[in-house]
């Protein structure tokens, strides 16, 4: 399934839009937290969708009947830029184990580049509901990349990924590749520059969230 945030009136939006803001995105602090916030609205929107079973309680005053998620999903993010977003989405699935990956993008001697892989650290993705968040999606390279490697070495029972804007060219190439995933996505952009960042986008998550990278 897809979820578009753009397509719904919500603070959601306003969230997006303080992170596109180049005069907002000079606080760093402000930035990870709206980045946070919509990991947040995320999970709620997720949490729909998942299993439930109908548990008892005891109050002070007597039994209620409520019901609870059957099982919390794993959270796994892309190193460094989805942290922030990881952790909205922790703190709604606040029992939920993580896993984290590391992948970025290599430029080659001819002026492209590539993604390098360097490790994956996670727990055991069997019979799992997996949540992979990074909150760019440009050419959707790294999110295929990674998700294919969690889906080599696991029997996952479900693939979610979140992303907080997507361009349309990375979108249809990671749904070309993970045909059986579902995408919770901010804000869709047309268009890409010739070095793969998105139109308007929003620059680069790591670099405004924890400082410029040599």
């Amino acid at each position: 399934m897809d979820f578009l945030l753009s397509d719904y009136n919500s603070i959601g939006n306003h969230f997006i839009a303080e992170l596109r803001d180049a005069q907002l995105q000079q606080d760093s602090m402000r930035f990870r937290r709206n980045m946070e916030r919509l990991g947040e609205i995320f999970a709620y929107e997720i949490s729909k969708h998942m299993l439930y079973e109908a548990t008892e309680f005891e109050t002070s005053l007597g039994t209620a009947s409520i019901p609870v998620l059957n099982e919390m999903p794993v959270l796994a993010t892309i190193l460094r830029a989805g942290i922030p977003l990881h952790q909205g989405l922790l703190n709604y699935f606040d029992r939920a184990d993580s896993a984290f990956i590391s992948a970025y993008r290599k430029t080659t001697k001819a002026g492209n580049f590539i993604i390098e892989m360097e490790y994956v650290s996670t727990p055991s993705l069997h019979n799992k509901v997996v949540i992979v968040a990074d909150p760019m999606l440009a050419t959707g390279m790294s999110m295929v990349l990674c998700c294919k490697e969690l889906l080599r070495q696991y029997q996952i029972k479900e693939l979610h990924i979140v992303t907080v804007i997507a361009s349309t060219e990375g979108l249809a190439h990671v749904k070309a590749n993970l045909p059986k995933a579902n995408f919770w996505i901010g804000a869709i952009d047309e268009e890409m520059t010739t070095k793969a960042y998105i139109v308007p986008g929003l620059g680069d998550a790591g670099d405004l969230a924890y400082g410029v990278k040599e």
